[in-house]
Parts: C-alpha cells; sequence; structure tokens
C-alpha cells in the first residue's frame, strides 16, 4: 500500500489537475458509470463537531474509496487543524487497498475545483471582483478555483474575526497571488461590489443579504452542509435566476438553507435548474444573459474525492513519491 502525507500531494497536485479530473468524473456520473452510497455524517454536538464517511466507485475504472473527514471549528485556537481527513482508495478489480492518503487538501481542492468550474459556466465572462465571504479553513482553494477560470483584478476578504481575514490576504500573498486583497468590515459594501461571491461560513443563520446583489452576480455556497447550517438567505434564494447542485439528493438532505425555505413554503427543491454535471456534458446551458443572479451550492459528494484520489494516486506512482507498506 502507497502512503501519502499532504505535503506530498500538495507538491504533485495541484488546481488545474483538480478541475481536469473533476470535471471528468462529472462527465462520468451523467453516464451512470459512478455508484456513489450517500454518506453517513455522525455529529459530536459537545464540541461542535461532525465526522462524515463518505464511499464511492468508478465502475469503469474498477477503482473504490471512501474517505473519512472529521470538522472541528474548536481545534483552531489549540492550533489544531479544524478538517482532517484521510481517504482509502482499493483496486475493484480485485479488493487489493492500493493507497491510504491524507484527504484534508484533496476536500479543499475537489471543494475549490467544484466551484471553478460552476463559475466557470455561471459567472460573466468579464467578472473582476471576487468577494469571499468567511476565510477559514476551506475557503482558500475557493479563491484558487475562482482565479483558475476568471481574470480576477480585486479580492473583497469578509470575516466575523477581521485579523483572521488579513492573515488569509497574507497567505495568499505569499503563495504568489499578485491580486490585491482588501479586508471589509461590512458584508453588504462587499456583496455590493461582487461579480463572483464564495460563502465558506459553517454559520446557523445566513451571513449573505441578497438586497445587496447586483445583477449578474455569481454566488458559490460551500459552507452550509448540514441541516441546521445557513449562510445564502431566503432573499438571494428568491432573487436567483439559475442554482445549480453539485449532488441533488446531498443537497436535498444536507442544505440547510435551502430545507429552511422549503418547509417554509416559499421555494422548492423542484425549482433547482440542474445538477452540475448536465452544464459540463452541455445538457443544459450555463449563464445566458448578462443580468441572470446564478447559484451554485455543492455539500460534497464521495465520487468528487475519488476523482482527485485517482489523480494523485497516479501522480504519485509516476513521480516515484509516497511510502510504499505492507498491510
Amino acid at each position: 500500500m502507497l502512503i501519502l502525507n499532504e505535503e506530498q500531494i500538495m507538491k504533485s497536485y495541484n488546481m488545474k489537475n483538480a478541475i481536469e479530473d473533476v470535471r471528468k468524473v462529472l462527465k462520468a456520473k451523467e453516464e451512470n458509470k459512478i455508484a456513489d452510497v450517500h454518506r453517513t455524517v455522525i455529529d459530536f454536538p459537545d464540541h461542535d463537531a461532525s465526522a462524515l464517511y463518505m464511499p464511492s466507485a468508478d465502475l469503469v475504472s474498477e477503482v473504490a474509496a471512501v474517505k473519512v473527514v472529521t470538522i472541528f471549528p474548536k481545534n483552531s485556537p489549540k492550533g489544531t487543524p479544524t478538517t482532517q481527513g484521510v481517504l482509502l482508495l482499493t483496486d475493484a478489480e480485485n479488493g487489493s487497498h492500493v493507497a491510504m492518503m491524507n484527504a484534508s487538501y484533496l476536500t479543499r481542492l475537489r471543494t475549490g475545483a467544484l466551484s471553478g468550474i460552476a463559475t466557470d459556466y455561471l459567472s460573466k465572462k468579464d467578472a473582476t471582483i471576487l468577494t469571499v465571504i468567511g476565510t477559514g479553513g476551506m475557503a482558500f482553494e475557493q479563491v484558487l478555483g475562482v482565479l483558475a477560470v476568471r481574470s480576477i483584478t480585486k479580492i473583497l476578504l469578509v470575516n466575523k474575526t477581521t485579523s483572521k481575514a488579513h492573515r488569509f490576504g497574507e497567505k495568499l500573498k505569499e503563495y504568489g497571488v499578485k491580486i490585491p486583497f482588501e479586508v471589509i468590515d461590512e458584508v453588504s459594501v462587499a456583496v455590493k461590489q461582487a461579480d463572483i461571491i464564495c460563502c465558506a461560513t459553517r454559520s446557523t443563520s445566513a451571513v449573505l443579504d441578497g438586497e445587496y446583489l447586483k445583477p449578474g452576480t455569481h454566488i458559490n455556497g460551500i459552507g452550509s452542509y448540514l441541516p441546521t447550517m445557513r449562510e445564502i438567505d431566503e432573499t438571494t434564494i428568491l432573487k436567483a435566476n439559475k442554482i445549480v447542485v453539485d449532488d441533488h439528493n446531498g443537497v436535498k438532505n444536507e442544505a440547510g438553507e435551502f430545507i429552511h425555505a422549503a418547509e417554509k413554503g416559499i421555494w422548492s427543491f423542484d425549482k433547482i435548474y440542474c445538477d452540475l454535471g448536465k452544464l459540463v456534458t452541455e445538457t443544459k446551458n450555463g449563464r445566458e444573459n448578462e443580468e441572470e443572479i446564478t447559484i451554485f451550492k455543492s455539500v460534497g459528494a464521495a465520487y468528487y474525492d475519488l476523482a482527485v484520489a485517482k489523480g494523485v494516486y497516479q501522480k504519485a506512482k509516476e513521480l516515484g513519491i509516497g511510502i510504499e507498506i505492507d498491510m
């Protein structure tokens, strides 16, 4: 079995690779070549935390994976990562387990890749201002995903703790992002200017106020992944001309703001425009005019992890990285 840590993965596999592999799995899913079992979520209320168990398989490539990811927000002050994950990759031709890899970076990367792909289809081609609401662990790759598909000229950062937003901006600079950033105290000020908005919070109440959206704005919502969470407000949901999701069943069972809107009777899940795979296969159109307000909602699905894990494993074998062990 090949063992890969996060540093080895980060050096060999990047956002461009992830976007390419996620596009492939979106097409495969549309062609019914992916076996996907609904994930199991275990909550730890005393710690405001969750553990997610996510299996899937590619029936054509004959490879399977199961990812276990834990999200413990109270870890941050202790210096321990809030999101930690591992992934087991299995050869589905003979049942052998071929790799175990750190999945924290992969989770962030595949989510950023999904938002990048959605942004490519749904945002205006000339979008230049990106607003990021929530600068926690999942937000960095959201920015990288958008930068992979749009020529952004300014990044506006909003976070409940402004010092964290400043650190986030400095981290972007250290990574090599030369686009200027600005930390904004008021969400409304940042929303008014945005062409693209990335929401990456674990909030239980809306952080985005749709009253301030300008026509043509695209929103990526990736932080609310439990029925109790909400980050996109009802006004935005009702204003949206197109709502695209990463996984219809997942969103229906886990996306809190949409579940809440449906339960109130002001919106229904049949108003979802399509799954993202429909845009990739060109079964459905993406943005059709400059005025449309669009939303991409992502709660994650195991086959996205499988897509990037396959890519990482192939890269590792090509480059001869990782440690081989006998189990």
